[in-house]
């Protein structure tokens, strides 16, 4: 084929791709990079009274937040929330995704619809439902004192813990999702193989299985932890507000202070958090992939 014909080609197909990907990437430009761009201007200029804005470029609002005890102490429970969250949510949500990508059963499909079914239920609804269930005179606590188990309601709403139960079951459906789609080097043929060597499944699976689901588990336990630092909406409602986080001192800054600046550089600030974290994320799916 002639040099020319071969640039020609090239160049079509150059051009279809760009044409392909022109949509996507517009959307993204408008949906995403204009606000990101709007959000970091906004955190340069000085808030000089109560809902009084100056535009300028000053570090003012970096400076303040940095330097505020009670900001580093939010960021604080919001890393240990998070990463708590993440270790249940994976742990239980672990053998679901393993049995989920290993069965041959008719009813796969069913399941797999059962697991991520609460996908379909926005947040605000799951978390008012949790709200109803744990409180003082709620199915659990009815429960467990119907089976003489506890004497005086467990407070279980308005604190930490309500909000980490709420926010593993959440969570569990994009944990699942997460670690199906990287199990796909999970072989059972090399447990059977094992097992022919006379290893048990204990061992076959703390040997062969586990280490291979790694990246699965990695990409779960990375999507859970990004969604929990950025929630809100359940810490606000489960929290009573007892319990902050990031999220919620940004919405108290931008509605109730009105310290824009702050909120946008609280934002900003968040934002650089997930980046380090999504660069040692990749580190580690590095580490385990070059094992």
């Amino acid at each position: 084929m002639p040099t020319s014909s071969r640039s020609s080609e090239g160049g079509t197909r150059r051009g279809a791709a760009a044409a392909l990907l022109a949509p996507g990437l517009l959307a993204l430009g408008v949906s995403f990079l204009v606000p990101l761009v709007w959000l970091a201007r906004m955190s340069l200029n000085r808030t000089v009274g109560p809902a009084e804005l100056q535009t300028a470029v000053s570090l003012r609002s970096y400076i303040d937040v940095l330097t505020d005890d009670f900001v580093w102490e939010v960021a604080w429970h919001t890393l240990w929330l998070g990463a708590l969250v993440t270790v249940l949510a994976v742990v239980v949500s672990y053998p679901v995704a393993l049995f989920l990508a290993r069965t041959r059963s008719r009813l796969r499909g069913l399941l797999m619809a059962l697991a991520i079914a609460p996908l379909l239920t926005s947040s605000v609804v799951r978390t008012f439902g949790w709200l109803i269930l744990l409180s003082d005179d709620g199915i659990v606590n009815s429960a467990l004192s119907g089976l003489g188990i506890i004497g005086e309601p467990l407070t279980l709403t308005n604190n930490v813990t309500g909000v980490v139960i709420a926010l593993v079951e959440i969570m569990m459906p994009y944990a699942i999702l997460a670690m199906i789609a990287g199990f796909g080097r999970v072989s059972k043929d090399l447990e059977d193989a094992a097992g022919s060597l006379g290893a048990g499944r204990l061992r076959c699976f703390v040997r062969i299985t586990f280490p291979l689901s790694l990246p699965g588990v990695l990409t779960g336990a990375l999507m859970v932890f990004v969604l929990t630092v950025s929630a809100f909406i359940t810490p606000r409602l489960m929290g009573g507000g007892r319990v902050f986080v990031i999220a919620t001192e940004i919405y108290d800054q931008a509605t109730t202070t009105l310290d824009w600046p702050r909120a946008s550089a609280l934002s900003v600030l968040l934002l650089l958090l997930f980046g380090v974290f999504l660069v040692l994320y990749q580190r580690l799916f590095r580490m385990v992939e070059g094992r």
